[in-house]
């Protein structure tokens, strides 16, 4: 009789453990911050691409070139830490590559290192430079001044409270480097110096 029973509570016990074993929530969906989409950085930054703003607080701006639509770079030297934390408060500026895309009103942001990324809309008059429909301070509109110099685009804050001051300390930490070869020839000969971590196809 004691023979017969073991195997029974053997899986009865067996059936409990999975019962009660933590399961993930399917409506749970991770934030960009807390995970990125599987691929290289190539991938990840392409991918940001297929994503548009949310107009949170403001209408989008109309879809129209700007004079500072380009792709830009800046690799942060902060290269302390070996192994990049997986959860750093958004905008947290930490050492490596960092991209920076401005295109027809929308902004988006990518830190190569552990997949963080963002994107918004931006418009630009005269010396100003306006940032809005950011997820992470989604009701804050920051206020930069840029100027575009050799090659670089240098932004002074003016005023921007998003993420108590993060996201200003991180985009006027260091200029940020364009992709964009700087006249025809070199678009066509690809003969230029190009800054480190622009993409092959200036993107």
């Amino acid at each position: 009789m004691k023979k017969q029973t073991l195997p029974l509570l053997v899986t009865t016990l067996f059936l409990l453990t999975a019962a009660c074993s933590p399961q993930s929530s399917p409506g749970e969906t991770p934030s960009p911050s807390a995970s990125a989409p599987a691929g290289t950085p190539t991938d990840i930054w392409n991918a940001l691409f297929q994503h548009t703003p949310v107009p949170w607080t403001t209408p989008l701006p109309p879809l129209e070139p700007t004079i500072l639509d380009a792709t830009y770079v800046k690799i942060n030297p902060r290269l302390a830490t070996p192994f990049p934390c997986k959860r750093c408060p958004d905008y947290a500026l930490e050492g490596g590559l960092w991209k920076l895309s401005l295109s027809k009103g929308i902004f988006r942001i990518y830190y190569t290192m552990n997949g963080w990324r963002s994107l918004g809309s931006y418009t630009v008059s005269d010396d100003r430079l306006y940032l809005f429909n950011d997820p992470y301070c989604n009701w804050d509109t920051g206020v930069y001044k840029w100027r575009l110099e050799d090659g670089a685009l240098v932004l002074t804050e003016i005023d921007d409270p998003c993420l108590q001051g993060l996201r200003a300390a991180n985009l006027i930490d260091q200029p940020w480097l364009s992709c964009t070869p700087p006249n025809v020839e070199a678009m066509i000969t690809d003969h230029w110096q190009k800054p480190e971590g622009c993409d092959p196809d200036n993107s």
